[in-house]
C-alpha cells in the first residue's frame, strides 16, 4: 500500500517538473514586442462652419484605421501607441474633405511630416509638425442636375449652321456698300475668281467628250466607206 502511494507521488512530482521545464523554455522563446511609445499630434481647422458639431463627427485614421484618434473640443488630437515607421494620417468627416499627410517616425523618436504625392512619390514636400489639417472642400455625394441655358442653345452646332449663313448674307452686302470703291472692286474680283471655273477640265466632261468623239469618228468612217 505504501509502495503504491509512493509511486503515485513520484509520478506526480515528475509530471510537475516536466511541466515547469516546458513553461520555462516557452517563456525563453517568446519574442519581446517592439516598443510602441510614440504618438502623433495635430489639429484640425474648419473655417467654413461656425458650428462645432463637426468635431464629434471627425475621426483621425492612421494607416487606414489601424490606429484611431478622436478630436478634442479645440480640434486637437493625439494618436498614441505607435511604433517607428512611416504612417499615413487621414481625417474622416462626412461633411468635409481633408488632404492626407504622411508622418515618418525614426527609432530615436524624430518626426517628419510631408505631403502625399501619388504622381511623384520621390518628391518630398515637408510640412510643419504638429500636423495641421484644413478643409479642402465640402463633401458632395450627388451630381448636380444640368440646367437649361441660353448659351447652350445658341452654341448648338445645328443652330450655328442655320444662323451664321443668314448673318453673313445680311452683313456682307452692308459691309461692301460701306467700303471704299477700291476695296469693293478687290472684293468683287476675288469673288469672280472664286466663281469662275478653273482651266482644268472636269473628268466627267472629258469622258463624255471622248465617248461622243469616238462615236462621231466611227460614223464618219462608215460614211466614207459607203461613198467609196
Amino acid at each position: 500500500m505504501e509502495d503504491a502511494v509512493f509511486q503515485q507521488f513520484a509520478l506526480i512530482l515528475v509530471c510537475f517538473l516536466l511541466f515547469s521545464l516546458q513553461c520555462s523554455f516557452g517563456a525563453d522563446t517568446i519574442e519581446t514586442p517592439e516598443k510602441s511609445n510614440f504618438k502623433i499630434d495635430g489639429k484640425v481647422f474648419v473655417t467654413s462652419s461656425k458650428d462645432k458639431d463637426w468635431v464629434s463627427n471627425t475621426r483621425v485614421l492612421v494607416e487606414g484605421g489601424k490606429y484611431r484618434g478622436f478630436l478634442r473640443n479645440d480640434g486637437s488630437f493625439s494618436v498614441n501607441g505607435l511604433p517607428s515607421g512611416s504612417f499615413l494620417v487621414e481625417i474622416a468627416n462626412p461633411a468635409f474633405l481633408f488632404e492626407p499627410l504622411r508622418v515618418d517616425i525614426t527609432s530615436a523618436g524624430k518626426m517628419r511630416a510631408r505631403k502625399v504625392n501619388l504622381l511623384q512619390p520621390t518628391k518630398l514636400q515637408t510640412v510643419q509638425y504638429p500636423l495641421e489639417f484644413r478643409e479642402r472642400a465640402k463633401a458632395s455625394y450627388f451630381q448636380q442636375r444640368e440646367q437649361w441655358r441660353l448659351t447652350d442653345f445658341l452654341f448648338n452646332p445645328m443652330v450655328l449652321t442655320m444662323v451664321l449663313p443668314l448673318l453673313l448674307i445680311m452683313v456682307l452686302p452692308k459691309m461692301m456698300n460701306a467700303a471704299d470703291p477700291e476695296t469693293r472692286k478687290e472684293m468683287q474680283q476675288q469673288m469672280n475668281v472664286l466663281n469662275t471655273k478653273p482651266n482644268m477640265p472636269d473628268m466627267s466632261e472629258m469622258i463624255t467628250n471622248y465617248l461622243s468623239g469616238g462615236k462621231k469618228a466611227v460614223k464618219s468612217k462608215a460614211s466614207s466607206k459607203r461613198k467609196s
